[in-house]
């Protein structure tokens, strides 16, 4: 065997050196990737309107950190969201009220677990038409002689709400029946759950309902928040009197409790199925951490740290069911409070 030429032998061996050297540089880059396995798939998300500003702020941002995987969000109205949760149709839905006796037993009955969790606080805006000079403050008196079911058909003019208001023909938009916001309204300024005037434009769908506000001088209507926050253009905010004074919804007046009883804190509820899978594992904790932040985007109030910390570790513990005993609409329950008894009563228990 003739041996090889100098040149050839130092060919090689350069050889040998760039295939270690790319073996050695391509071991770096697998060094350097993620260790976490990349998510996919869709998360169904749907339920209250309310709620849907910052379930899709949320959704937003994590589909930038996890472009694989899609979740969707829906407003069918917190009624019309529990019914498709308890039938199995979503994995997550928005509520802006607690579940009801009748939800829950519909969750049961199709074997539907959950958790729920709240997510932000929200105050219910009242407003009227930039035109309307004459209405700056409201009491809860006199909002209930306007919306309580006694008033249909007779309450139907400025007039009629205080001396001094002006002969103006007044026209009401409201939440529709299937909403959380609807309960809550009427419970907390007529009494009674679901207890209203029909004689109103009521809609599940807040946009609408800012419409027809915004074109109608003699309008009067209520909805979340963010959708006067995000609309202030075309809406006067006008001032809640619970007997200590005109108070106007805001970050400050909701946590310090002046801003009563349209102070309510908003949920989402994730089936315990749904959270077998990772990519509603990791969305679900990416809403809980980055709520707080996006729920002040969007015009809504982030939990204090301390709520935060109870409702994490409701989630790691998998508490299953409502803190608030599937009763739909409770007036000015603080959820710091509600947990701590929860907390008690299970210590109690054990």
């Amino acid at each position: 065997m003739r041996p090889q030429p100098a040149w050839a032998v130092l060919a090689c061996a350069l050889l040998v050196l760039a295939a270690c050297g790319k073996q050695s540089a391509d071991s770096g880059a697998t060094d350097m990737q993620p260790t976490q396995p990349a998510l996919s798939g869709t998360i169904r998300i749907d339920g209250s309107s309310t709620v849907v500003p910052l379930s899709e702020a949320v959704a937003e941002e994590f589909a930038k950190a996890y472009p694989k995987v899609q979740p969707t969000v829906g407003k069918s109205g917190t009624g019309g969201g529990f019914k498709k949760f308890a039938n199995g149709e979503i994995d997550i839905t928005g509520a802006s009220r607690p579940i009801r006796e009748e939800e829950d037993a519909l969750c049961k009955k199709n074997g539907i677990e959950y958790i729920e969790i709240p997510v932000a606080y929200d105050a219910m805006a009242v407003v009227v038409n930039p035109e309307n000079t004459w209405c700056d403050s409201l009491t809860v008196a006199e909002l209930k002689k306007i919306w309580d079911p006694a008033a249909q058909g007779k309450i139907t003019n400025w007039s009629q709400v205080r001396p001094g208001f002006p002969n103006e023909r007044l026209v009401l938009f409201g939440a529709g029946t299937d909403s959380g916001t609807f309960d809550y309204f009427t419970a907390a300024i007529v009494g009674k759950e679901k207890a209203s005037r029909g004689d109103y434009t009521g809609s599940e769908d807040d946009d609408i309902l800012v419409q027809g506000v915004s074109r109608t001088k003699g309008a009067l209507g209520y909805f979340g928040l963010a959708y006067y926050e995000n609309n202030q253009d075309k809406l006067k905010l006008v001032a809640i009197d619970n007997g200590n004074g005109p108070v106007k919804p805001s970050r400050e007046t909701v946590l310090d409790g002046t801003y009563q009883p349209l102070a309510r804190p908003l949920f989402i509820y994730v089936s315990v199925k749904a959270l077998e899978r990772p990519e509603v594992a990791e969305f679900v904790k990416f809403y809980l951490e980055n709520a707080g932040k996006l729920a002040d985007e969007v015009g809504y109030i982030g939990l204090p740290d301390k709520v935060i910390a109870l409702v994490k570790e409701r989630l790691e513990r998998r508490i299953k069911g409502s803190a608030f005993g599937a009763h739909g609409s409770q007036v000015g329950v603080k959820l710091e409070d509600l947990y701590k008894l929860e907390e008690a009563s299970e210590k109690g228990a054990e």
